[in-house]
């Protein structure tokens, strides 16, 4: 081989080094990301499921039956 040539192989290995070296951030960055974004959707699950306990408790307690119920003054 050539030094010419061998000089083209070291860059063409640096560029690849360098590609390398810029997915493995991103892949750091991104599962970053996700495990926030796991974090919050565990959180949003756990209010979701507190709001619907406390609507379900207070339907039952606020609401009278009907037959509880005084008719309308129109009646």
């Amino acid at each position: 081989m050539t030094d010419n040539a061998i000089d083209k192989l070291v860059i063409r290995l640096e560029e690849l080094e360098n590609k390398l070296a810029f997915q493995d951030d991103t892949i750091d960055q991104l599962n970053e990301e996700i495990t926030t974004l796991n974090l919050k959707q565990a959180m949003f699950k756990r209010q979701i499921e507190l709001l619907a306990e406390k609507v379900s408790s207070n339907k039952s307690s606020n609401l009278a039956d009907e037959s509880e119920e005084t008719p309308p003054p129109h009646y």
